[in-house]
């Protein structure tokens, strides 16, 4: 499996790692701690944030040199002053052109460092108030804004990464039918999707069934693995509260055949976790719930018991699985 982490998660708790470290770790320093985590294979860089002291071939060589693949980049507005208005969505034109211009040297710097993924979560592009904005152009700023991107970079996989608010009161893209529905109205090839367990809950979602939907509809680019209690974006280590359904999540990627990263978008700076030991933690859960969800994935009993929607079947084979049968004399 490959494994990768947020980056900026291996900041926290610095004096365990830098001994008289003064100022923030460099990003260099971020991925040198990173490479220590026992089973991470991968990582995701921000752009810009990544690279205000780097360019793509600098940050390429120092992946390289310690060891881990690039997964891809996150295209990252809310650091960027201008845009807390909004980005490809704001209201001046010439804001929304600087917002089309600096992720165009995003995905041009995504290749030089030879990968093709970019996950793009449009946070900044929302509403507050009841008769803020024209909806309607709201939507189509949206969409047109991310088919001149995708356009721009046919080679590379723009994947969407929805969330129903925060920064902004309301995002345009909110859940998984608004983003599915732009992508059916762009019509685009490298157009895709990126999940992220805590969004999904907080969407009021199932896990796997919206991966199921996005599979029939789209194609799943990203997967962002963490845990909530689905009333914020919480960053909670993977399975700590919604157990099973992360087990059904990752039995229906088994299904369908998913074969990406998993990434954990998990906040141990939140409480000051220690980052490494947070992640290698993560990754020996997912491998153990993989575990349960291949066995699930090929249990004919189980497939059965969903096609006539037996809830007590269904519950009785994952409990056995999880916890031996409970079911004997």
């Amino acid at each position: 499996m490959k494994f990768a982490a947020r980056l900026n998660s291996f900041g926290t708790r610095p004096e365990m790692q830098w001994s008289g470290l003064t100022g923030k770790p460099s990003v260099l320093q971020l991925l040198q701690r990173a490479a220590t985590v026992k089973g991470l294979t991968h990582v995701d860089l921000n752009f810009p944030n990544h690279f205000r002291d780097a360019d793509a071939r600098t940050r390429a060589a120092q992946l390289a040199d310690v060891g881990l693949k690039l997964n891809g980049f996150a295209m990252r507005y809310y650091s960027e002053p201008e845009f807390k208005a909004g980005a490809l969505t704001h209201p001046d034109a010439a804001v929304r052109q600087a917002a089309i211009d600096l992720a165009k040297r995003g995905l041009d710097a995504l290749r030089e460092c030879g990968a093709s993924l970019m996950t793009f979560w449009p946070g900044q592009d929302g509403f507050e108030y009841p008769f803020h904005a024209n909806y309607a152009k709201l939507w189509d700023l949206q969409v047109d804004g991310i088919r001149q991107l995708a356009e721009y970079a046919p080679d590379i996989t723009f994947s969407l990464e929805y969330k129903p608010d925060e920064p902004r009161a309301f995002s345009v893209l909110n859940n998984a039918g608004t983003t599915l529905l732009a992508i059916k109205e762009l019509g685009l090839k490298n157009l895709a999707m990126t999940l992220d367990f805590g969004h999904v809950l907080y969407a009021h979602e199932q896990p796997a069934c919206t991966a199921a939907l996005v599979n029939k509809h789209c194609r799943l680019a990203g997967l962002h693995l963490n845990d909530a209690y689905g009333h914020r974006d919480d960053g909670l280590m993977v399975g700590s509260v919604n157990t099973i359904r992360t087990i059904e999540l990752l039995t229906q990627l088994v299904r369908d055949g998913y074969d990406g990263v998993y990434y954990f978008d998990t906040f141990p700076d939140a409480i000051g976790l220690d980052p490494v030991l947070e992640t290698e933690t993560n990754i020996r859960t997912v491998r153990a719930m993989m575990k349960v969800a291949e066995k699930l994935a090929a249990d004919a009993e189980l497939t059965a018991a969903n096609d006539r929607q037996d809830a007590l079947a269904s519950q009785r084979i994952v409990q056995t699985a999880l916890f031996g049968n409970l079911w004997t004399a």
